[in-house]
């Protein structure tokens, strides 16, 4: 039997037949996300808030991947209630993988809601993905061996939960507010592997992270991203610590395609975790405090109407060794009063 050649960010394995869902996969290190795991053949479903923008996505990758099988859904992550639709929108019956990479960064007060009420950034980038796992888990689920891919980030590195300000409304600094929505984004992906394991779940939870990623060192895909001669000139140095959007994204698909990958791992860039190719990195000490997670989950389901234990899903081993989803029915829908089906229990 010969050995695992090792990882090639440049010669990917091939993933005909696999169905892959990228939120915000239409700019940033999303849509290279997208652009690279649709060279492997599988077919790959951008969730984007606009319509133009992902048509204009998926033209470049159609143009830089001949044969691409590339298409677009409606995703607001800021509209809890409008997910459900979003997932039904994908007309798939089964999702191999899942890239949460969808987000929103301000950088300046005030502080904005969305129009569930929660602050924008932890309602998009955590709150936004919480919902949207339990919806897509029946498609994840169908799959033999799916992945829920989470994008954090490394200002998440030095920052810490204020569980009883989860929503910046005390204290609220933009750049720290963002850096916590990642960093709650990080641990629901760590805890949700552990619930999975538990439910005996086939599905698996990874989190990764891109590292240092510039505009200033991501090559051009016009009319998605521009380079000009003078940023790329003058960001020449910086590429010795960091790394392009193209990069960044590495760890990700990573993630996805690669059978070695395991889930409750962390993924990242191999120097210094900026830049690099992606390598498997210790769990951060913050990050794999459980009790903190589980802290955060419950308040995630307060906050959004997903109540896990009550409308949870029971897996079971089926003959054959396939493993089959009895869903319970009954509940209200997320963000208008109802419960979102889900397979994870408390």
């Amino acid at each position: 039997m010969s050995p695992t050649p090792p990882w090639n960010v440049q010669r990917l394995p091939g993933a005909d037949g696999r169905f892959f869902l990228v939120t915000g996969g239409n700019a940033g290190i999303g849509y290279f996300v997208a652009e690279q795991l649709a060279a492997t053949g599988a077919t790959v479903v951008l969730g984007s808030r606009s319509p133009a923008k992902a048509e204009v996505a998926t033209a470049s990758i159609r143009a830089r991947v001949p044969g691409a099988r590339v298409r677009a859904v409606r995703l607001d992550l800021a509209d809890l209630s409008s997910l459900e639709t979003a997932v039904e929108s994908m007309e798939v019956e089964r999702l191999d993988a899942v890239v949460h990479n969808a987000g929103v960064a301000l950088d300046d007060p005030p502080r904005r809601e969305t129009r569930d009420g929660h602050e924008l950034m932890f309602g998009t980038n955590h709150l936004g993905h919480f919902v949207l796992t339990q919806w897509l888990m029946p498609l994840l689920s169908a799959a033999p061996a799916a992945r829920v891919v989470t994008m954090g980030s490394f200002a998440a590195k030095s920052e810490r939960l204020d569980l009883d300000d989860l929503q910046s409304r005390k204290d609220y600094q933009p750049k720290r507010a963002y850096g916590r929505s990642k960093l709650a984004q990080m641990h629901f992906g760590v805890e949700l592997d552990r619930r999975l394991r538990d439910a005996g779940s086939t599905v698996a939870s990874v989190v990764v992270h891109p590292g240092g990623a510039l505009d200033s060192l991501t090559p051009s895909r016009p009319p998605v991203h521009v380079r000009t001669t003078g940023a790329r000139l003058s960001a020449a140095p910086a590429a010795l610590l960091v790394q392009g959007k193209h990069a960044g994204a590495w760890p990700a698909v990573r993630a996805v395609l690669d059978p070695a990958v395991c889930g409750g791992q962390l993924w990242g860039p191999r120097v210094f975790g900026l830049r690099g190719e992606p390598r498997r990195e210790p769990v951060w000490n913050h990050l794999a405090d459980a009790s903190v997670a589980a802290r955060l989950w419950d308040a995630s389901c307060d906050l959004t109407g997903v109540d896990l234990s009550a409308m949870s899903g029971q897996l079971r081993q089926a003959r054959g060794g396939q493993q089959v989803v009895e869903q319970v029915a009954g509940g209200s829908r997320p963000g208008s009063n109802s419960r979102a089906p889900g397979v994870l229990g408390d």
